[in-house]
């Protein structure tokens, strides 16, 4: 082991989010997260992804679910860590990241931001169109949306932005705007309509044309 213990005293430990969520906007649904603007030195002024620093009597699960509702208000559908960011010169001081990636259903949002006030200095921004980030948060973020993206491709992690009942139709959409480019709608239910993760409901949604089945996800798929 190297180092005096006057330097291993000074590293810091951080536990920091990158939350998902499915939000309207002009052009139509798109993948949107929260960022915190910062008001203290270094980078005061400067949005940054929403984190604090770990309580040393705190499990890291619960530091991250702790700083997100500190910070935004929000508690999510799906969390999960992402990776360990500790670069020298990241920050002023040496502090570790341990970032978690999440994932929080587009119609618990405004519900749970009303429930406890939603804090002034947080706002929604469009993951292609992320201004520039405090400290290393653009790398974190982009990191964070590439194992989204994978992910999404062989689990079921589409559920965590969707209620618990939905079209195929608003399944294909949610994968569509995660992955940024769109899908056969035949060949997609027929290959959803193939697996065993889907569970038809005896419910239906009407609108415009004609009633769409609601389906589910197995729970013990």
């Amino acid at each position: 082991m190297t180092g005096t213990t006057g330097e291993n005293d000074a590293i810091r430990v951080a536990v920091s989010a990158v939350i998902f969520s499915l939000r309207t906007a002009a052009e139509g649904d798109r993948l949107m997260l929260p960022l915190v603007r910062r008001t203290r030195d270094p980078h005061r002024g400067a949005w940054a992804l929403p984190g604090g620093w770990l309580d040393p009597a705190e499990d890291l699960d619960a530091a991250a679910s702790r700083t997100l509702a500190e910070t935004t208000g929000l508690k999510p559908s799906y969390l999960e860590q992402l990776y360990t960011f500790g670069d020298l010169g990241r920050s002023p001081t040496r502090a570790i990241s341990i970032v978690y990636w999440a994932l929080l259903r587009s119609d618990l949002v405004d519900a749970q931001r009303a429930a406890v006030g939603a804090p002034e200095n947080v706002e929604w921004f469009d993951v292609d169109a992320l201004p520039a980030l405090a400290f290393d948060h653009n790398r974190i973020a982009d990191c964070a949306l590439d194992r989204l993206r994978n992910k999404v491709a062989y689990s079921r992690i589409a559920a965590g932005l969707l209620p618990d009942e939905f079209t195929l139709t608003e399944l294909r959409e949610v994968y569509e705007t995660v992955l940024g480019r769109r899908l056969d709608p035949s060949n997609f239910r027929r290959l959803l309509e193939g697996s065993d993760e889907l569970v038809p409901t005896e419910s239906f949604r009407t609108g415009k044309h004609r009633p769409a089945r609601l389906y589910r996800y197995h729970a013990e798929a």
